[in-house]
């Protein structure tokens, strides 16, 4: 990891081919995004905007030659680069990376209200996709697939707001701290802009999830109910920020954390869930200050 985040750094020209190349690479959604984090926290926020738009170029050439879409080479550095640039540039400026962690979950929540705003019910929205969807699974052949999604989704559609915020906001956010990672494994740069493992989203926070969470029993309100979950599952990176404390203070094996990022992809559900639960418990209660306040004592 240090090699290639060493030669990225290394001349403005390595971060233009990094980025062009990480764009063509599959996995290129989060290849891409690293390199632009990388890019952002170890140069600042000026050069990699000239460093993606010289790439941009040099990949729209390239289609051109290939006679490929110029505009899905637009939309894909758009889409992969700016959130996790501007992720990165609040982390850089304000100098914490838990800093800019906690403004995006204001952010997710206000996106959250937004579909609500501006769709009113965001059920027929989210039914036309899943539609469009379907049709074009039957068309691909994938006829179970297409069945399983057009008998759940009567299920699905109240939540697919809430799912749809909280997984973007994942995915961006876990490309951001790879980014951050990638960076740090440069000389002198470890903790340069704070430890994941101290990250913490606090009481007020905490506090939206339970006002929330009462106001959507008490009324039944459908936007206060994706509110109080995407509140409530932003908390499940608090709770892997906790194992990765567990094993920075040698209480918990690496293997440990591995797994967890292993299991991931096949208990999703079951793993967010339980990160979540331990990661709102420890917005209230603080578990990692305790244990230092109670290793002092001892």
């Amino acid at each position: 990891m240090r090699p290639v985040a060493l030669w990225l750094a290394a001349r403005p020209q390595h971060g233009v081919i990094g980025l062009a190349l990480a764009l063509l690479l599959p996995l290129a959604p989060v290849i891409s995004g690293l390199v632009m984090v990388h890019l952002v926290l170890s140069n600042g926020a000026r050069m990699p905007v000239i460093q993606g738009l010289i790439a941009g170029v040099l990949l729209a050439v390239v289609a051109i030659l290939l006679n490929a879409s110029v505009m899905q080479i637009v939309a894909s550095a758009v889409t992969w680069w700016l959130p996790v640039y501007v992720l990165a540039a609040l982390a850089s400026y304000w100098r914490s990376v838990l800093l800019a962690l906690q403004v995006s979950v204001i952010v997710a929540m206000a996106v959250t209200i937004g579909f609500f705003v501006v769709l009113g019910d965001p059920a027929g929205y989210w039914n036309e996709m899943i539609s469009t969807s379907i049709e074009l699974a039957r068309q691909a052949g994938l006829h179970g697939q297409a069945d399983m999604f057009s008998q759940s989704q009567p299920l699905i559609l109240p939540q697919m707001t809430m799912l749809f915020v909280f997984t973007v906001w994942s995915f961006y956010v876990l490309v951001a701290l790879g980014g951050y990672a990638l960076f740090q494994s440069l000389p002198g740069m470890e903790g340069r802009f704070g430890r994941f493992c101290d990250l913490n989203f606090g009481r007020v926070i905490a506090a939206t999830v339970a006002v929330t969470s009462i106001g959507a029993v008490l009324t039944g309100w459908v936007w206060l109910q994706n509110l109080g979950f995407v509140a409530f599952a932003v908390f499940w990176l608090q709770g892997l920020a906790i194992l990765h404390w567990l094993h920075a203070e040698q209480r918990l094996p690496g293997f440990v954390v591995i797994m967890t990022y292993a299991l991931l992809p096949f208990l999703n559900v079951l793993l967010v869930i339980s990160l979540a639960v331990v990661g709102y418990m420890d917005a209230w209660f603080d578990f990692r200050a305790r244990a230092k306040l109670k290793d002092n004592r001892t």
